[in-house]
């Protein structure tokens, strides 16, 4: 019998700690505490190229209040099923510098200095996907799109890592429609405005949807237990996007609520699991 959605409140989330330490925690900037990540690597021997990488972004609102613990075990899981996993911490709203242009430099920062990991550890730049979280989904189709940002732009960054494919986990993929769907006015102080229309200059440098095409892959996983404005978002951003020219997958594993599908002891593990293997594979 196939494993249960389990439903776990967010409390419960944050309250679950990792059952190992990871093998390396790496500062990849030095302007604040929070800007580290923990590298995990499969305990299974890495092939001749090393090891793909799964890049990870937590989600919670792009606020202090949620750190990167909610996901650990999720992460841990995804590197017992043979993935190294880089697992970012980053300046949110709350932590100085967090916000705009921090919390988007920070999380391509982190990205970007998988180059530096590999010089000392076994793993393979050229299949690298990035997987986020609410939020953290956000920000992982940002950093998939941001090498169209224009040098004028402050999030801008030259060269920024090839990246495989992105995955995101029930994200807030396109800030405007999830301001007017969903009523997310923290798209707005994430941004440093106090208006809709003080927001409209940053949009464009800020919101996937803005950004497409990526020349990538795209999975898109929403529970059909998550938000009805989560869903009906979801589904416009990937109408979008394949339009744009992408390959988007749009998955909706049935009865899943938006912290199933980063619970390891549910059956989120096998999906993501699949949904970064197809992206490896093409």
């Amino acid at each position: 019998m196939d494993k249960p959605y389990r439903h776990p409140p967010p409390l419960d989330t944050v309250l679950w700690l990792p059952d190992s330490q990871p093998d390396a925690r790496v500062r990849y900037a030095n302007d604040s505490a929070v800007q580290f990540g923990d590298l995990r690597l499969p305990e299974t021997e890495a092939p001749a190229a090393g090891h793909p990488v799964v890049v990870f972004i937590h989600g919670g609102g792009w606020k202090v209040d949620w750190t990167k613990d909610y996901t650990n075990r999720f992460v841990e899981a995804l590197t017992r099923e043979g993935f190294a996993t880089w697992d970012l911490e980053f300046r949110r709203m709350g932590n100085q510098g967090g916000a705009y242009p921090g919390t988007f430099l920070d999380v391509a920062a982190g990205t970007d200095h998988l180059r530096t990991l590999a010089e000392t550890h076994p793993l393979n730049l050229e299949q690298v996907v990035v997987v986020g979280h609410s939020s953290g989904g956000h920000l992982a189709l940002w950093v998939a799109g941001r090498g169209n940002l224009p040098e004028s732009s402050p999030l801008y960054t030259p060269d920024p890592l090839p990246l495989a494919g992105v995955v995101s986990l029930a994200g807030v993929n396109d800030l405007e429609r999830s301001l007017e769907l969903g009523d997310r006015t923290d798209v707005l102080e994430l941004l440093g405005v106090d208006s809709r229309a003080a927001a409209a200059s940053r949009f464009a440098e800020t919101n996937p949807a803005r950004l497409l095409p990526f020349g990538i892959p795209q999975v898109l996983i929403v529970g059909t237990a998550d938000g009805e404005w989560r869903i009906a978002m979801t589904r416009e951003y990937a109408a979008a996007a394949r339009t744009a020219g992408d390959a988007v997958e749009l998955t909706l594993p049935e009865g899943a609520d938006h912290f199933d599908v980063t619970d390891s002891e549910g059956p989120a593990v096998g999906i993501v699991t699949q949904a970064v293997d197809s992206i490896l594979r093409r």
